[in-house]
């Protein structure tokens, strides 16, 4: 049984899968045995470009490449849990990358030392892959070298993709909710019997994605989670703060 699964969740990704792909391949040749440790899976909703010919360039990377028609992101994602076999599971999507050739080493690393949930920063990059910064410095959203579910009363503290979990403790992802990624991290934060902060950068996080696209419906369906999590006052309330964190964070920022 591997220590780690990698999935990938694509559909119509042409421009921007080889880019995941590369990183994941650099970030495994150099560790010894990786193929016995990581498994590597590839859920694609029917892509209708050139996307799965460009995972086939890259066959010997996989253990499984699953295409077929979805109901959208989460399906696809909760199709990805169930295909699952590591210890932890480690989300990378189109357009996102390994940080560097010695993450999967230091993770592996890492895992020594068992714990439910590791985290650590994000780098966000653009579409043309130019860096804009870490995400604990280009928002709001700074991250704590300690970490409970009770710390995503403000929103998202921990970006999906820098985001590790042991397999045993994750639930379904809401495939009707366009947060449903907020909602995961803080089951599995709640589930969570030990929390470790990695210190290293795990993931090139490309920004956008389909919450960027919907950003009024993301919005309240984050309130939707926030709310079921902390309650209806509370959740009014810290909205308020988020309005006021986020303007006072981006005047100053100018």
């Amino acid at each position: 049984m591997p220590l780690l699964t990698i999935i990938t969740i694509t559909y119509n990704a042409e421009q921007f899968l080889e880019r995941t792909l590369r990183s994941v391949a650099k970030a495994a040749r150099l560790v010894p045995g990786v193929v016995d440790e990581v498994e590597y899976i590839l859920v694609d909703g029917a892509s209708q470009d050139g996307t799965l010919q460009i995972a086939e360039q890259y066959s010997s990377l996989f253990t499984r490449i699953l295409s077929e028609p979805d109901k959208g992101l989460y399906d696809a994602m909760n199709k990805g849990l169930s295909l699952a076999t590591g210890d932890y599971l480690w989300f990378l999507n189109a357009g996102d990358e390994v940080h560097d050739g010695q993450v999967l080493s230091r993770l592996l690393h890492a895992f020594q030392d068992p714990a439910d949930v590791y985290y650590s920063d994000a780098l966000f990059v653009d579409d043309s892959g130019q860096e804009i910064g870490l995400r604990s410095q280009v928002t709001p959203h700074a991250l704590p070298k300690e970490i409970h579910w009770q710390d995503f009363a403000l929103g998202m503290k921990i970006s999906h993709q820098a985001f590790i979990v042991r397999r045993t403790i994750v639930p379904a992802y809401d495939t009707t909710n366009l947060s449903a990624d907020i909602d995961w991290e803080i089951k599995c934060l709640k589930r969570s019997q030990k929390t470790v902060y990695l210190p290293f950068v795990l993931c090139r996080y490309l920004t956008g994605g389909i919450s960027a696209r919907h950003r009024r419906r993301s919005l309240l369906d984050r309130f939707k989670v926030l709310r079921g999590h902390f309650g209806l006052f509370p959740t009014v309330v810290n909205h308020i703060r988020i309005v006021a964190r986020g303007l006072r964070f981006y005047s100053f920022k100018k």
